[in-house]
């Protein structure tokens, strides 16, 4: 088997953090991707699924005996055996004129002479003389080579299999090039063959024992390509050597254009790199605004170069991920996240977040807490529950839906009394209370659930739009590549287009007419003003009732939910609720909100204003941002002429088609114009509608 230039792989880390080597990961947001991986399964089961093969008769035509023989097995596969080539009969003048292709089942296996061992194997031979056959013959018509069905029986003396029985037959196992380079790899990462194969399982998306080849076909590969697997052992440790040393120079070359950029290493006893990390000047910039709450995701690792790819983020004031930094680490140890740590608060002018979120890995608890001793550690809901499904659905099988409605429910409970009565409740009804998995989820009760984490600063990466926004990066960055310089310039320029992307200035309409609403509206970006306009809009359903020491009562006039305190201090103008919603997202509450409508307030307090989440701290300029003053009178009068013919053009089928045809060469006509770099305020109208 020849060697080939090895690609970069990329794996989701598979090894659960239970601690069990033979416990292993199918991650929840996977079969998403199932459709695609469907079609790979399809590919490799069935030749054409949806391609009929009649039965074959004498006299039929074919233009190769491999087209008849392809054939021939594709109607075999149908109809639950397999074939094989038996006799072929040649001649001087012709070659090879006859071709005979039988049952896998015909004749009979002759007897052979024992080893000479104490103990030989005695195999049953599948032979039992069946008599189903196809003999092809070739005949020369004007220069033209054709073979012709010569003799065909379709009569089996043993029993047909049914579909998922025939693709286990031998000839029907193939392991395809791409899948025999996915096995060396994984092989020579140290996985066990059951491993190797519950990894491709995962990876196509397929049930347990329904690839088109079995753990015994992936151990004889594996043995039989021992000796290639220590030739690509070789080429990977020469691989790994050269490309960190690339990458290693690639960074060296950044320093000279990025005077912010920053990279650190450390090398082992025979002074080759063994980790490695990177931070932008960009990133370091955004650190300074959005670095309170960071992100380090450790969900991939590469196969290629066996090592563990850490990228930190934080979120900015319109809820993006943002790219802070990356580390590339040869293990997952304790010691090897505390550098990756210590690099990383150094990159950051020695600065710490005020909270990290991570995944579950007890190694990078135990570094976090000797290295970031004043930062609070927060372990991610959608890692917990992207593993979810993986620890409970076998266990509890058709019980698994209802668990997970109640574990929901357990995640977002705010009262920790509340959340240790679901527990034990959800211990009791499914009988986890020796479950391992149940068990490490309270060993971490501390980390993730809402009860335990409220009073900590997250600024709303708990939302699904921000993991999915994580996702995305990572997805992008993560294509396969030849070497890690390739990738360095992937995250190089997956970081500037990010930073360098300009939001669009969305209006966002009034309403409830509220001052409050307005002046937010003025000052923070439209991600973070949606926000707190749903918490202004939900206060109006919320009646206070004044108790001693300047506190209120806080209560849904339906009473949906719990009631909160809230304290109010004038002379500071300060509040603070129970709910600790500001704490929580640095986004001032409904109960607060309403204590402020109360006392007459027009406006929020400055104090309450984050910088990370107004307009002014975005890492590029918004989209229209150069149309000021005036033009928040004009955005309206032009929202509501479109809104007037919008709700006008629905009167009737005509009018609406009317509308349409008419906007579209409006727009073609306005497209056509000539871009003007800046807007003479002036020369705008008084008022829209008189134009």
């Amino acid at each position: 088997m020849a060697t080939k230039q090895l690609n970069n792989i990329w794996i989701r880390r598979q090894q659960c953090p239970c601690g069990d080597w033979k416990c292993y990961i199918k991650y929840e947001g996977d079969d998403s991707a199932t459709s695609g991986s469907q079609l790979v399964k399809c590919e490799t089961t069935t030749s054409s699924s949806s391609e009929v093969f009649f039965t074959p008769y004498v006299g039929q035509i074919f233009k190769s005996d491999d087209e008849a023989f392809e054939y021939y097995s594709n109607f075999a596969r149908k109809n639950g055996f397999s074939i094989r080539k038996a006799r072929s009969t040649e001649s001087q003048n012709l070659g090879i004129y006859r071709r005979d292709f039988v049952c896998y089942r015909s004749g009979f296996n002759q007897p052979r002479k024992k080893a000479n061992v104490e103990h030989p194997r005695d195999r049953k031979s599948v032979r039992c003389g069946c008599d189903a056959k196809l003999y092809l013959t070739k005949e020369i018509t004007d220069g033209v080579t054709q073979w012709y069905v010569s003799q065909f029986s379709n009569v089996h003396n043993h029993e047909l299999l049914e579909d998922d029985q025939v693709r286990l037959l031998p000839a029907y196992r193939k392991i395809q090039e791409a899948d025999q380079e996915r096995i060396l790899l994984l092989s020579k990462a140290g996985f066990p063959v059951n491993r190797i194969v519950k990894v491709l399982e995962l990876e196509k998306g397929v049930q347990p024992g329904q690839l088109p080849f079995i753990e015994k076909d992936v151990r004889n590969f594996v043995r039989t390509c021992k000796k290639t697997v220590q030739e690509n052992d070789a080429l990977l440790t020469e691989k790994r050597e050269n490309d960190m040393l690339e990458l290693l120079d690639a960074c060296k070359a950044t320093v000279q254009k990025d005077e912010g950029f920053g990279y650190n290493f450390t090398t082992d006893e025979n002074g080759k790199v063994e980790n490695i990390a990177w931070a932008y000047g960009d990133s370091i910039r955004a650190f300074s605004v959005f670095g309170d709450v960071v992100t380090f995701d450790t969900t991939y690792r590469s196969i290629t170069y066996n090592m563990l790819l850490g990228v930190w983020f934080g979120m900015d004031n319109h809820g993006k991920a943002v790219f802070l930094g990356c580390v590339l680490l040869q293990d997952e140890t304790p010691r090897s996240f505390s550098w990756a740590l210590q690099v990383f608060v150094q990159f950051m002018g020695g600065t710490q977040p005020q909270t990290i979120v991570t995944d579950i890995d007890s190694g990078l608890r135990e570094a976090i807490a000797i290295e970031l001793p004043n930062t609070k550690h927060v372990v991610s809901i959608w890692y917990i529950q992207s593993k979810i499904s993986s620890w409970f659905s076998l266990v509890l099988g058709s019980q698994y839906a209802e668990f997970k409605m109640g574990f929901n429910r357990l995640c977002h409970m705010e009262n920790i009394e509340d959340f240790e009565h679901q527990w034990s409740h959800l211990v009791a009804r499914f009988g986890l209370g020796s479950d391992k998995h149940f068990g490490m989820l309270f060993l971490y009760q501390a980390y993730w659930p809402l009860s335990y984490i409220r009073g900590y600063f997250l600024a709303r990466t708990m939302t699904p739009e921000y993991s999915k926004s994580v996702d995305a990066f990572l997805k992008n960055i993560l294509s396969p590549q030849s070497s890690l310089q390739f990738f360095f310039d992937q995250v190089g320029m997956a970081t500037i287009f990010g930073n360098q992307n300009r939001e669009k200035l969305v209006y966002m309409p009034i309403k409830t007419c509220l001052p409050i609403e307005e002046h937010a509206r003025n000052l923070l970006t439209p991600y973070a003003f949606n926000a707190l306009q749903h918490e202004i809009v939900q206060s109006m359903q919320y009646g206070i009732t004044e108790m001693a020491n300047s506190s209120y009562l806080v209560r849904h006039y339906k009473k949906v939910e719990a009631e909160c305190v809230v304290n109010w201090v004038p002379e500071h103008e300060q509040v603070q609720c129970s709910c600790k919603e500001f704490e929580h997202s640095g986004l001032l509450c409904r109960h607060s909100l309403r204590v402020l409508v109360v006392k007459n307030y027009f406006q929020i307090p400055e104090k309450y204003y984050l910088l990370r989440w107004r307009m002014e701290s975005s890492l590029a300029p918004l989209v229209d941002q150069i149309i000021e003053g005036g033009n928040d009178e004009c955005s309206q009068e032009f929202h509501g002429l479109t809104e007037s013919l919008y709700l006008e053009s629905l009167m009737s089928k005509e009018r609406f088609n009317y509308v349409h045809g008419e906007l579209v060469q409006l727009l073609d006509r306005v497209r056509q114009m000539p871009v003007i770099e800046e807007i003479d305020l002036s020369s705008l109208p008084n008022n829209v509608s008189d134009s």
